[in-house]
């Protein structure tokens, strides 16, 4: 077959080392998906596949060994998962019309874990939604709190739950429990004052080990979701780095335009002779300078008044 291989990849296929044979690439924003499609994608993978399904690094199913003329039959199949993962796509029945943003990574979140500060699902969801689709060639990975097991420091975004503790004397009985767990678990925001804990708001990280901890509930999590953005962590042969704190005490609106602004900064700077028409956003902003990609980045967006953000970041690590 006379195969248009950019057109295969775009269409979320992948060009496999086995001739005549290709790979489904299926999104899971979150990676939590119904249990009732575990059923469609067995039967793809059994009846136009070699029977496998790969669970991938980005938290999607791959499905190898279809042949290439077999392409439409599955996109056609896959249209009920696409629908219900509430993936935006142009053309029903015709698959997904872009690869270039990857699969939106996510632990678990608060739906399961008590560490985590926020349901990193529906924000990774609510993402997706705002970004997808689109061919740039960028990576984001939502955690809970700053235990990070996602691993987001190694994402073009990486965002980390946090939540503004609030505190009720009332309730306190000096147990002194939330300073002796923010010492052992956390960073050691907390010590004892006149018999009731003080928090040093600049040394908190936001992660609610105090809030979890305490048996009279005098400390509590905060109503309103704060979050931390990292930016430009990155894999990859050349100067691979963990990505930096850009934002403390962010808001979800403000990441979300950060993330838009950042689609039209990388159209506008992107090297057009980057291999596949994939670079990534840390070598752009290398190159044009921290200063310009922040001013696109937080073009018309409102931060929270608790936000602190970081005017100028240097990466370390290897370079090559």
């Amino acid at each position: 077959m006379d195969i248009n291989t950019k057109k295969l990849k775009k269409n979320a296929f992948r060009v496999t080392k086995v001739r005549g044979k290709t790979a489904s690439r299926i999104r899971v924003p979150g990676g939590h998906l119904d249990a009732q499609y575990l059923a469609l994608i067995q039967r793809i993978a059994q009846e136009y596949g070699n029977g496998t399904v790969h669970l991938t690094a980005r938290q999607g199913f791959e499905l190898p060994g279809i042949p290439l003329e077999k392409m439409g039959e599955v996109n056609r199949l896959l249209e009920p998962v696409i629908r219900g993962l509430g993936i935006n796509h142009n053309a029903p029945g015709e698959g997904y019309s872009a690869s270039g943003t990857r699969n939106i990574v996510a632990c678990v979140g608060n739906r399961v874990c008590p560490y985590a500060c926020y349901d990193t699902t529906a924000f990774a969801q609510r993402i997706e939604r705002a970004v997808f689709p689109n061919d740039l060639h960028f990576k984001i990975a939502l955690t809970g709190c700053p235990n990070d097991c996602a691993k987001v420091r190694m994402h073009d975004f990486g965002i980390i739950g946090m939540t503004h503790p609030q505190f009720e004397a009332e309730r306190c009985v000096t147990c002194l429990a939330c300073i002796r767990y923010c010492k052992k678990k956390s960073v050691e925001a907390l010590r004892e004052a006149n018999y009731r804990p003080q928090r040093s708001h600049e040394k908190c990280i936001g992660c609610g080990e105090c809030a979890l901890n305490c048996p009279m509930s005098a400390w509590t999590r905060s109503a309103k979701k704060y979050y931390k953005l990292t930016l430009m962590g990155r894999t990859g042969k050349r100067n691979p780095r963990l990505g930096e704190d850009f934002i403390k005490w962010a808001d979800e609106e403000s990441i979300i335009k950060i993330i838009l602004n950042t689609y039209a900064y990388v159209k506008t700077y992107i090297d057009p002779g980057a291999p596949g028409g994939k670079e990534h956003i840390g070598y752009i902003i290398d190159r044009t300078g921290f200063e310009e990609y922040k001013k696109w980045a937080l073009k018309d967006v409102a931060l929270p008044p608790l936000a602190e953000l970081s005017h100028q970041l240097y990466w370390g690590g290897p370079r090559y």
